[in-house]
């Protein structure tokens, strides 16, 4: 915790423009380094205060989170699914250790959600990690749309293909068996194949498919990703 602590300092620190930010953050941080009930609250009421950065409520929904706090899960399920990288990948991690039993209904929420496609690399790993009854029918969902979208997000629907296969289960065999069709998941829907089945890689047809039915389209989709 205490280096994931550091590297979300580092990345805030360089985001912060002006003194006045500087000041903020480092007041911030000897509030986060009081570490008493008092301070608790105090950072507990930053989730929730108008006008506050989302570096100030990140810094205070990591710190919430990561002492198993559940007033830090909105605001970590808001990072989860946001357009930096970096902060779903912090608030992922703080979700699958804060233990609270909304985690995978969210994830999933976040992972199906056809309008945020391009940011839900965290949501489908964290789902991956929690292995939670939520975790098949959802990856298994946003498989199938991705096998069905004419402008698909390749990393997103390989992300699917091997946490199903690392999870393991049956439920999985026939959106692995479409998968294994595309010459760009066939490797890994094949692995995931062989996981769960116990049997020898399976190989789809895996031909390409022909530009102008997803060839040009499905490389701007693949860019998109984050």
């Amino acid at each position: 915790m205490d280096e994931e602590f550091r590297t979300l300092t580092e990345r805030v620190r360089a985001s912060l423009s002006t003194p006045q930010e500087t000041a903020a953050h480092a007041s911030l941080l000897a509030l986060v380094r009081q570490g008493t009930p008092a301070a608790r609250e105090q950072l507990a009421r930053i989730l929730v205060a108008p006008e506050q950065p989302l570096w100030a409520r990140e810094t205070a929904a990591f710190v919430l989170g990561s002492a198993g706090d559940r007033r830090a899960f909105e605001t970590l399920v808001l990072l989860l699914n946001y357009r930096e990288p970096a902060r779903c990948a912090t608030a992922a991690r703080v979700l699958a250790r804060l233990g609270d039993p909304r985690t995978a209904r969210a994830a999933a929420a976040l992972a199906t959600n056809p309008l945020r496609t391009a940011y839900s690399l965290h949501p489908i790993r964290l789902l991956v990690e929690l292995r939670a009854a939520e975790s098949v029918p959802a990856l298994v969902a946003a498989l199938e749309r991705q096998l069905g979208a004419r402008d698909r997000h390749w990393a997103i629907a390989r992300a699917c293909v091997e946490g199903l296969g690392a999870i393991g289960d049956e439920r999985a065999i026939p959106a692995l068996t479409a998968a294994a069709q595309h010459i760009r998941l066939s490797a890994a829907a094949a692995a995931a194949l062989a996981r769960i089945t116990g049997e020898g890689a399976v190989t789809g047809g895996g031909a390409p498919e022909p530009a102008g039915k997803g060839g040009a389209a499905e490389k701007v989709g693949e860019a998109r990703v984050p």
